[in-house]
Order: C-alpha cells, then sequence, then structure tokens
C-alpha cells in the first residue's frame, strides 16, 4: 500500500494555486538563485522564499523533520565545508584574503596548535550560502506538506512529460513515507517477538549484525513492492497508450500571474548574470573592517 507526506487542506493560498504553476516557480527560483553569489542579490530571493513559505501556513511540528534534514546539509556545507576546511569556498572566494583569527588556539593536554586560516571573505561566503540555501530549501521543503499527493501524476503530466515519467515521479514521492510506515511496522513486529532495539552495543560489524531483523525485512518488502507495482502496471499496459487521470488540473488568472512574474524572474536573472555580469561574489568593506578593526 502506497502512502504519501502528511498533507491536509489548511485553507491556505498555497491551496489554491495549480500544482503546475508551484512546481514552474519553483524550479524557475531554483535556476534564478543559483545563478548569484553576491548577497544583495540573494537577500532579495530569500525575501521572496520567506513571503512563498509563510502562504503555505504550515506548523513547525510538521515540518520539522524536513527542517532537521536541511539542517544536516547546511551544517556539513557551511560549517564544515567552508568555516573549518575552506574547500566549499573554491572557485568563488579570491585565494587569500583577510585573515580573522590569526593565533588560532592551543589544546593544552595534547599540546596540539590549531589554527583554522578563518578569513573574512569565506565567512561572508558562508553568510551568502546559508541566504542561498535556506531559500531554495524553504520553497521545496514546503512542497510534500502542501501539495495534494493525489495531483502528483497529474501536475508532471500537465508540464508536458510522458505518463511513464509522471508517474515514476509520483512514486519517487511516496516512497520516503512509504518505507517509513514499513520501518515502524516492522520495529513492532520485532518488538512483538522479543527484539530490543535500545540495546544494540558492541563493535561496527557486532550493531550491522544486531539490526539485521530490521534491514532485511524492510530491503526484502521494498523490492516486492515494487515488483508488484511493475506488474499492475504492465497488466495494464501502462505506457502503450494515452493515460487520462482522475485528478483534474485547472489554471486561474493567478496561476497565469505567478507563471508570469516566474519567466520574468528567470529572465532578468539571466539578463543580470550573464548580459551586465552582475552577482559575482562581493563583500562590503565595512563588514572586513568590522571583523579585522
Amino acid at each position: 500500500m502506497l502512502v504519501t507526506w502528511r498533507y491536509k487542506y489548511r485553507n491556505s493560498i498555497m491551496d489554491r494555486i495549480d500544482p503546475r504553476a508551484r512546481w514552474i516557480f519553483s524550479c524557475a527560483f531554483l535556476i534564478s538563485c543559483t545563478m548569484f553569489w553576491d548577497a544583495r542579490f540573494l537577500i532579495f530571493f530569500f525575501i521572496i522564499a520567506v513571503v512563498w513559505y509563510t502562504f503555505g501556513r504550515t506548523k513547525w511540528k510538521e515540518t520539522r523533520r524536513g527542517w532537521l534534514l536541511v539542517s544536516v546539509m547546511l551544517f556539513s556545507m557551511i560549517v564544515i565545508n567552508t568555516l573549518i576546511t575552506g574547500g566549499g569556498a573554491g572557485g568563488v572566494v579570491p585565494p587569500g584574503g583577510h585573515e580573522v583569527w590569526t593565533q588560532g588556539f592551543t589544546i593544552p593536554w595534547v599540546n596540539w596548535h590549531i589554527h583554522f586560516g578563518l578569513t573574512a571573505e569565506r565567512l561572508w561566503f558562508a553568510i551568502c550560502q546559508l541566504l542561498r540555501l535556506g531559500g531554495i530549501s524553504a520553497i521545496f521543503v514546503l512542497i510534500p506538506y502542501t501539495m495534494d499527493s493525489r495531483s502528483y501524476g497529474a501536475t508532471f503530466h500537465g508540464l508536458g512529460m510522458p505518463d511513464r515519467f509522471a508517474y515514476t515521479m509520483e512514486l519517487s514521492f511516496r516512497f520516503i513515507p512509504t518505507l517509513a510506515q514499513d520501518s515502524a511496522a516492522t520495529l513492532d513486529a520485532q518488538k512483538a517477538r522479543g527484539y530490543e532495539i535500545e540495546k544494540v552495543k558492541g563493535g561496527l560489524f557486532r550493531k550491522i549484525l544486531r539490526i539485521a531483523p530490521l534491514i532485511v525485512p524492510i530491503t526484502m518488502n521494498s523490492i516486492v513492492a515494487s515488483e508488484d507495482v511493475a506488474n499492475a502496471m504492465d497488466l495494464r499496459c501502462f505506457g502503450q497508450y494515452k493515460r487520462t487521470w482522475l485528478f483534474e488540473l485547472k489554471f486561474h488568472w493567478w496561476d497565469i500571474i505567478l507563471i508570469i512574474f516566474s519567466a520574468l524572474m528567470l529572465i532578468g536573472s539571466a539578463v543580470a548574470a550573464y548580459g551586465f555580469k552582475m552577482g559575482n561574489f562581493w563583500i562590503p568593506e565595512s563588514f572586513i573592517n568590522m571583523l579585522i578593526g
């Protein structure tokens, strides 16, 4: 049985927007935002993302797991890859720069001296990353919680994609919640048989062997379920001729306005970035003076 994300109708602005218009805006926003590293442009996109996110009227307890995943991604990309190692700033931030913490620090009990070489440019680049990735995340995190699960296939079909691709995308969106439901059911069944996940101890290989009663049934159920879906689609000759969708979509005047705005945003961003060479990495002198003194 296929399940979906915890969507519910909230009588919000997002519920009235056609899903096709939402995807067009989201993709246009993604492409436009990735053209810039200038914080002045990124702040503009970040404000748009915040306003868009508020249209969904979602609560924190509904989306906290999605934001937890985003937080892990942001931490690894910004804190580790940019501030600590500096690898994420390569090719964008000019080499050298104004070093912020020149003395570093020493771990006394092992007599290790750690010197990050953190510069004001890398720190400002981290802020730009936060604006860029935070805005993109706010746009896409909202989709599974505010889009009717029945509309996934019809949406991609309405965007001109083949039926096979449209239904594949629908199954992809349903995969994670379906896997979560199978995991919960398997865990309950194994606990009823005396399995204690809380007492998994020992080395790495011992822990892997101890969680096998969970991993093996979940993996096998996923494979069997995918084969059942594939066989059911083949028996119904799916993809052999044009299909119809029970869930119908219809554009309204506000959807047309949103699509026009998305097109103008994308074209304007391309002209600014490639025509006028705007949006490259920039750091204000006041930020350097505040850190360096």
